[in-house]
């Protein structure tokens, strides 16, 4: 099959709102947020369903045509922009962004691979559960993309990463058969813990259609301390020590050197003296 026919195909597939052409509208996904990184596409295909996405890997499968997953393209490495050449689909999933469940009983939730995080977030204490997983890009970033590059967050001290958020997952693999492996079970010791291989994987065994992930209580109070410390060397004391006064509910900790507070505290007090209305205490 020619590159050509297998462009018609996916279209075909994904019907009128799943593919985009036009350069203008494809620029939005060539390219990374600070642009250092541009590259160049045949077709930025969006399905809207697991069936969609198995049609067009099997036809890109058929015709050797290159595939670049994208999910909400907010990396920074380049990760999600496609090559130079062109020689490619992009295949962004923010259409499939339904959350097909959430068991509060069982603290679960299974969401498509397009939803927005801080969707993802806001569902959960909707139902009042905690969805712990929490970035910069909350407001952009997508599920598929942070499971397929394993995102970390500001919450990981306490819940893992977002392999240990992680139930089950739904795949497409790469002849474009489609793995269902969403399962809502904690205690499931049966055989190869195959979820594994793929997260983390950006998307290169397969890509990631669906996740069953998990929710927690959600925290009914919350202490925050800012501590100075005269050594750097102090530092892993002092967290050793919260660990253990908080029997593992520490969330986070950070490190703040004093060079970073004062670059910060200096442009803060530069910006709040060229504004109207000063930011107060500076």
């Amino acid at each position: 099959m020619d590159v050509e026919a297998a462009l018609e195909r996916i279209k075909e597939a994904v019907g009128p709102r799943g593919w985009i052409a036009d350069p203008e509208e494809q620029e939005p996904y060539l390219a990374e947020a600070r642009r250092l990184w541009h590259g160049a596409t045949r077709l930025v295909v969006r399905p809207a369903s697991t069936e969609e996405v198995a049609a067009v890997v099997l036809i890109c499968a058929e015709a050797g045509l290159p595939i670049v997953p994208q999910g909400g393209n907010t990396g920074l490495v380049g990760g999600g922009v496609p090559p130079m050449d062109g020689r490619n689909i992009v295949l962004a999933l923010g259409r499939m962004n339904r959350i097909r469940d959430i068991d509060p009983v069982n603290f679960t939730m299974t969401a498509e691979a397009g939803c927005i995080l801080a969707h993802l977030q806001q569902a959960g204490s909707e139902a009042d559960r905690l969805f712990p997983l929490s970035l910069g890009a909350a407001g952009s970033c997508q599920s598929g993309g942070n499971l397929s590059t394993n995102a970390g967050g500001i919450a990981l001290l306490r819940y893992g990463n977002t392999r240990e958020l992680t139930l089950g997952l739904e795949v497409v693999l790469p002849d474009g058969r489609v793995w269902d492996g969403l399962r809502g079970l904690r205690k499931d010791n049966t055989g190869y813990d195959l979820k594994q291989l793929f997260i983390g994987g950006e998307d290169t065994l397969g890509i990631i259609t669906a996740a069953t992930l998990k929710l927690f209580p959600k925290p009914r109070e919350v202490e925050v301390a800012f501590l100075g410390l005269a050594r750097v060397e102090d530092v892993m004391a002092l967290f050793a020590r919260a660990r253990a006064a908080t029997a593992e509910q520490l969330t986070a900790f950070e490190l703040i050197p004093r060079a970073g507070l004062d670059l910060a505290l200096a442009h803060i007090r530069a910006r709040s003296t060229r504004s109207a209305n000063p930011i107060p205490g500076t």
